[in-house]
């Protein structure tokens, strides 16, 4: 699928609100499944990962329905899950896979965890190595997947992980439930602290903060989950990308969530000169939630390092399309993580940004953008739903075909249409 967005006519002027966000959805499925009871969560999304999720779910035996954005699900409690020996597919999700480890390690499971072929190449010895040293008996292929996990007896641990990443820590977080005592964990520098607000919520003795966490076992069934989730802010993220773009433009997304270790991005536009403002602030599932209007001013380019890239590090391909139409030149280092995501961001986009005129520079932690040199063309996604909405978003400036934009259906299955919505006024 080749796609091609139309020239912006005038000024982006709405207010919308977003599907439920993905990096919640992960965790309100896999912990409702692990809850006593059924759970009721509103404003679910149905996009390929989520369904990565409830479907290696009911490989291992807990059902759910989705219907009108509404997710239920009837635990199974913290207990092995019911089917032993099965083959979890995890799609395209790493998400997916690496949380769903540390619950077939902590409920005592036995599983196979499996991808797609980009799934595959992603780096799963960063959950095994923690995980076995807690004692569960896991085995990767090469260090990737397929992820074979039989049940054991876990240990509580002191662990601090070696990079950055929410999805490690989570999955240990999540092992440690069933550990035979307290656990600490300590990571290098802020991550989302998802995991801990949401367990926290449904009653798990769980503690700590975007750098450092405690995690006792489960001594009590844990709660179902009511609520709804918060608008997806790394989906946003790229609505606000469109409005930074599109001189005098003003957008607002309603009920987005504003969780600080997820709130780099509009940090760093509104260092770029955009305009942020947020109201009718307040709380949904333990999550901050907002209205957040964004309005277009001229731009510049900044230099981005340090704790800012870890709040931000999803968000680095809308960045990239904000960049391209500064005034000067935006640098990021301290972004080698980058280089594992669904494909290696870093040189996906130098590599298809400079396809379309760009004047950018790969470097081993991150990137250089030049503003202000793109003429438009063709470029590929290359499986990267992400990269595939900030190529697109260049189009609203210039002349622009994606190849490979099918991948939208991923994460963002309305993303055209939405955009197409803020040219009319109306989400």
């Amino acid at each position: 699928m080749v796609l091609r967005l139309a020239r912006a006519a005038g000024p982006l002027n709405a207010t919308v609100a977003m599907p439920g966000d993905k990096s919640l959805a992960h965790r309100a499925a896999l912990f409702a499944a692990l809850a006593e009871g059924e759970s009721e969560v509103s404003n679910f999304p149905d996009s390929g990962v989520t369904r990565a999720m409830r479907g290696a779910l009911e490989s291992l035996g807990v059902r759910s329905s989705l219907e009108d954005g509404v997710l239920r699900i009837k635990g199974n409690g913290f207990r092995p899950f019911p089917n032993a020996n099965a083959v979890a597919y995890c799609g395209n999700s790493a998400t997916t896979m690496r949380l769903l480890a540390g619950a077939v390690a902590g409920t005592g499971s036995s599983a196979v965890l499996d991808g797609s072929e980009g799934l595959r190449r992603r780096p799963m010895d960063r959950i095994a190595d923690p995980l076995r040293e807690m004692g569960a008996s896991i085995e990767t292929t090469d260090g990737k997947a397929p992820v074979r996990i039989s049940p054991s007896k876990l240990n509580r641990v002191s662990y601090r992980l070696p990079v950055a990443s929410a999805q490690v820590l989570s999955c240990l977080q999540i092992a440690a439930l069933g550990a035979d005592g307290e656990s600490r964990f300590t990571v290098p520098g802020p991550v989302r602290d998802h995991t801990v607000r949401m367990l926290r919520a449904m009653g798990a003795d769980i503690s700590g903060d975007e750098t450092a966490s405690t995690v006792s076992p489960t001594t009590a069934s844990l709660k179902p989950l009511r609520g709804t989730l918060p608008g997806d802010a790394s989906s946003a993220a790229f609505i606000f990308a469109a409005a930074a773009i599109v001189p005098e433009s003003r957008v607002t997304v309603k009920g987005v969530g504003v969780n600080p270790t997820r709130t780099g991005f509009l940090d760093i536009v509104e260092r770029m000169g955009a305009k942020v403002f947020c109201d009718n602030e307040r709380e949904e599932m333990g999550e901050p939630v907002a209205d957040v209007t964004l309005e277009a001013a001229p731009l510049k380019g900044v230099e981005i390092s340090g704790d800012l890239v870890v709040r931000a590090i999803d968000e680095f391909p809308a960045l990239a399309a904000v960049a391209a139409f500064a005034d000067g030149q935006t640098i990021v280092h301290d972004a080698k993580e980058l280089r594992y995501k669904e494909t290696d961001r870093i040189a996906a986009i130098v590599r298809q940004f400079a396809a379309l005129g760009v004047d950018a520079e790969e470097f081993p932690d991150g990137f250089r953008i030049c503003g202000g040199t793109l003429v438009g063309g063709t470029a590929a996604a290359h499986g990267d739903h992400r990269l595939a909405m900030s190529l697109a978003l260049a189009g609203l400036r210039a002349d622009v075909a994606v190849e490979g934009a099918e991948i939208l259906d991923e994460s963002f299955p309305g993303f055209a249409d939405m955009i197409d919505g803020l040219r009319m006024g109306a989400g």
